[in-house]
């Protein structure tokens, strides 16, 4: 179902507060017992997001830093550093995790990068996962590698590949952008072809060639 792709759909899923794809969720809780005996308490805080959700995200960035003075594109630009426009998130697939350690302390912003290196709280996790995740089938899609494009780099976001790649080639084969402009997505009337086309090309695609 194309609209499962862009967020749109109704996707069987699993899981109490946050939930994924039934095969995943398998994947995920082996990998969260391996990691379990190692003192890692893998914890997620965000899995599946449906389009109107991703667009909640969007819209309050959009106003945010429109609000710090940004315009147009800059506003745009901004965004995707990290987040992304919706219908175009992999997140709508059910594949794809943002996790930290539950055992350490969850204050304030968890998904900064900083706290997963260094002396961070997530610092054990992140190392766990570099050694051991792709055991279960997960990968990190923005990774460090200088010569990706695309979102920044996000130590706490995997995906389960065997399921992510046959999403991915899907939504490549189907005209996504015209399903995702809803009239209520803020900055919509800024998104034509050619930024998309340079948007699909460094950040949908921007990712680790494995998960290619």
């Amino acid at each position: 179902d194309p609209l499962i792709l862009i967020g749109k759909g109704s996707p069987k899923l699993v899981g109490l507060k946050f939930t994924v794809l039934p095969e995943v969720n398998i994947a995920l809780e082996e990998m969260t017992k391996a990691a379990r005996n190692d003192g890692i308490e893998i914890k997620v805080v965000s899995a599946y997001r449906s389009y109107d959700r991703q667009k909640d995200i969007w819209n309050s960035k959009f106003m945010k830093f429109e609000k710090q003075g940004l315009k147009n594109l800059a506003i745009i630009d901004e965004i995707i550093k990290y987040s992304t426009i919706p219908g175009t998130s992999r997140h709508h697939w059910g594949t794809d995790i943002d996790i930290i350690d539950g055992a350490q302390t969850d204050n304030g912003d968890l998904l900064l990068t900083k706290k997963f290196h260094g002396n961070g709280p997530y610092s054990n996790l992140r190392k766990w996962m570099e050694a051991n995740a792709e055991k279960f089938g997960f990968l990190k899609p923005y990774n460090q590698d200088p010569k990706r494009k695309g979102f920044l780099y996000e130590p706490w976001h995997y995906s389960y590949a065997e399921k992510s790649i046959s999403m991915l080639n899907a939504y490549l084969e189907m005209d996504a952008i015209s399903l995702i402009k809803d009239r209520d997505l803020l900055g919509a009337d800024l998104l034509d072809s050619k930024f998309i086309k340079t948007y699909l090309n460094n950040h949908i695609l921007g990712i680790d060639s494995a998960l290619l």
